[in-house]
């Protein structure tokens, strides 16, 4: 016997006391939306239920699909994707919690930063040494707060960022790998060695590994012409390494 249908306070539909519960419950999942909204998204997973069960007719694969009969607005379906919906929405708000903390705490550095040189505008340059330092390179919200706190023009903070080779505007890897190119080191080599460096960390210069490890860079001159050619990872300095020796340096390096 079918269940008997009684008029619902739902925009005057007749239900069985067991949907009215259904639909009730589902409103405080919604949030409280009005009732007319807790029906239309019923509707709507009704019509996606209708579309997703157009099936051939048994026996006459030949003949046009026609669609399997659906008996009910499945509310409960409806109301545990509800669920699945308000749980999504909640670890989307605690993402968005931790990012903004994260946010927070590197803005903080770099406001004890500019306060190490007492928001002097002239030490600009070490400003952003210290923040490259910290970061690997020189993320763009870091340079805007750094512009809004020493008052000083974002376009003049990315022509020294831009100006010198010290700086970097693109994340780099946790080690630094420099090979000399100057004069001295050229004649010495530094072209057979870049090439080992690259062919071992299959990365060529200005480059950065998919891991984060390491960027490749070369530079004119380190200082060192009677040690060329040169290698430094990080702030050692090897000369002339071979292949197995190259090897076992990066394989030291977190």
């Amino acid at each position: 016997m079918a269940k008997r249908k009684t008029k619902s306070s739902f925009v005057g539909i007749k239900v069985t006391t067991e949907q009215a519960k259904t639909l009730t419950r589902l409103q405080g999942v919604l949030n409280s939306p009005t009732k007319t909204e807790v029906l239309l998204k019923g509707l709507d997973l009704l019509s996606k239920s209708y579309s997703a069960t157009l099936v051939p007719r048994e026996g006459r694969p030949d003949t046009k699909a026609e669609p399997r009969v659906v008996t009910s607005l499945e509310l409960s379906q409806l109301e545990s994707e509800a669920h699945q919906y308000i749980s999504i929405l909640q670890q989307t708000k605690n993402r968005s919690e931790e990012v903004m903390k994260q946010v927070i705490q590197e803005l903080a550095k770099i406001d004890q930063t500019i306060d190490k040189y007492g928001g002097d505008k002239d030490c600009l340059i070490q400003i952003l040494l210290d923040i490259q330092r910290e970061n690997r390179w020189l993320p763009k919200d870091a340079l805007m707060w750094v512009s809004q706190k020493l008052d000083i023009p974002l376009t003049q903070i990315y022509h020294i960022a831009t100006f010198y080779k010290a700086f970097s505007l693109v994340p780099q890897g946790r080690h630094s790998v420099s090979v000399c190119m100057g004069t001295a080191c050229h004649v010495r080599g530094a072209p057979r060695l870049l090439e080992k460096v690259t062919d071992t960390l299959k990365i060529k210069p200005g480059e950065t590994s998919d891991d984060m490890r390491f960027s490749l860079k070369t530079v004119n001159c380190l200082g060192c012409c009677a040690l060329g050619p040169v290698m430094v990872v990080d702030e050692d300095y090897h000369s002339n390494p071979s292949t197995g020796e190259m090897e076992k340096i990066f394989a030291t390096c977190d």
